[in-house]
Order: structure tokens, then C-alpha cells, then sequence
């Protein structure tokens, strides 16, 4: 019987784990690009509060502040996809090449099918969330 609850509390832990990565949120920013925006508008102490949530103390403050939203609009649409995004677009767009040809090769739709799947979380992954 002991034996038998150790797997179930193993099941369990495996199955946490899988949820949680299952949950992860992709980061948009890179914090060199934060730093950098800090360094030159006099922010202190950046640290992130959790993904795309960055805090630091604003010129003359003595609490930090969140870094407001429009300022990290402006960093990502000046600087573009962070090497995660990029990895995730250039694997959709591999495995869209691969799946057309596997679908003209086979003659069966199932490997475009799979593509767009990929590509459908994929496109969620990309979006930023409420920053």
C-alpha cells in the first residue's frame, strides 16, 4: 500500500509539472532592452516582478514603479521579435515548408492540419498580453 502512494504522489508531481510549464508565458522583452530604456531616462534598480512585468525607481523616487506600458510598446515595436520569438516563428514557418511537401509527398492533408495547429499557438504565443 505505501508503495502505491508513492506513484500516486509521483503521477501527481508529474502532472503539476506538465501544467505548469503548459502555462508558461512567453517572453516579449528582452531585459537588456529594459536596462537600456532605464539607463538612459535615469531608472534605477530594473528588476521584473514577473514576465513582461518590469519595475525600477523612477528619477528622484523612493518606491519603485511599474515601467508604463506605452514605454514598453515602444521598446518592442523598436526593436522587434526577442530570440524566443524567433525561434518559435522560424520552427511554424519549418514545419508549414515540411508539412506541404510530407502532403504532396503522401498525398494525405493530415501533416497540414498538424501545421496549423502549430501555427494557431504559435500566433497566440506571439501576442503580448496586457501589459
Amino acid at each position: 500500500m505505501i508503495s502505491m502512494a508513492k506513484h500516486r504522489l509521483t503521477y501527481r508531481e508529474i502532472f503539476s509539472r506538465q501544467l505548469r510549464q503548459s502555462k508558461r508565458i512567453m517572453k516579449h522583452f528582452r531585459d537588456e532592452w529594459i536596462q537600456e530604456w532605464c539607463d538612459e531616462n535615469g531608472w534605477t534598480d530594473l528588476f521584473r516582478e514577473r514576465y513582461n512585468h518590469y519595475w525600477a525607481f523612477p528619477p528622484g523616487a523612493v518606491m519603485p514603479e511599474p515601467i508604463p506600458s506605452e514605454v514598453l510598446y515602444l521598446i518592442k515595436a523598436t526593436k522587434g521579435f526577442c530570440t524566443e520569438e524567433k525561434t518559435w516563428l522560424t520552427s511554424a514557418i519549418l514545419i508549414s515548408i515540411i508539412s506541404v511537401v510530407l502532403s504532396y509527398l503522401l498525398k494525405n492533408p493530415m501533416p497540414i492540419v498538424f501545421a496549423f495547429a502549430f501555427g494557431a499557438v504559435t500566433s497566440a504565443k506571439l501576442e503580448v498580453e496586457e501589459i
